[in-house]
């Protein structure tokens, strides 16, 4: 029977294979078996933020969370509602951290009342009048039942959440996700949407200030995630 040239370099590499396993100890190793280890080594952005959560979230906000409403005094807008980046660059290196895409993050807390409530969509929101503060930025809280997808302050504001400490960008994409996930079921599940109007309120949270390619920056209102609402009368 005559074999093809086909043939004839698939066996040949085939006998080289087992003369270098042979020689160097190599293993084969089952298709099965990769996919198994493969998966078990996946990152599982839950039992992340299960074991931060609690144990290093939580107390960072605790810690070093700043009072909106001195934060919010400090930016002055004009009567168009834009800030100089300049500006805000000086006010985020007092109170919060600048991300290397160039948004500012803060870690804050406040209390005010609730002056108005948007749960029609899913992207369910409050606007409150914070205690000591009377200026024209407007401060909005997410309480609906999904948070933007870009949505990353909590994880971006605590600082100890690195992205060189991720093998992939999507990990740290995921944990993003997962916090604010914790958020919708934890902190803002529960919540009465029908029983906020004119509530008083105490919380503790992030926002963001996107600046990338910016000088001028509109800031007529902020968003903030809460990681921790507490309501009264």
């Amino acid at each position: 029977m005559k074999l093809n040239t086909g043939t004839i370099i698939v066996a040949l590499v085939v006998l080289v294979l087992l003369v270098l396993a042979g020689s160097y100890g190599f293993t084969v190793v089952p298709i099965e078996d990769v996919r198994e280890v493969a998966e078990s080594e996946a990152f599982d952005p839950v039992a992340y933020v299960d074991s931060i959560w609690a144990s290093q979230l939580l107390p960072a906000f605790n810690e070093e969370a700043v009072e909106l409403s001195k934060i919010l005094s400090e930016i002055q807008p004009a009567a168009d509602g834009t800030v100089p980046k300049e500006d805000l660059i000086a006010v985020t290196n007092e109170y919060g951290l600048i991300t290397v895409g160039e948004a500012h993050v803060y870690m804050v807390k406040g209390s005010g009342k609730i002056v108005n409530v948007d749960a029609e969509t899913s992207l369910g929101m409050i606007e409150v009048a914070l205690d000591d503060y009377g200026g024209p930025i407007k401060v909005l809280m997410y309480i609906g039942t999904r948070i933007p997808s870009d949505e990353t302050s909590v994880r971006d504001a605590v600082g100890f959440i690195k992205f060189g400490d991720f093998k992939e960008q999507t990990e740290y994409g995921k944990v993003a996700s997962e916090i604010n996930a914790r958020v919708l079921s934890d902190v803002i599940g529960g919540l009465d949407k029908n029983a906020l109007q004119e509530r008083s309120i105490s919380f503790m949270g992030a926002f963001n200030i996107r600046t990338f390619n910016l000088i001028q920056i509109k800031l007529e209102e902020i968003s903030v995630v809460p990681v921790e609402v507490v309501l009264g009368e």
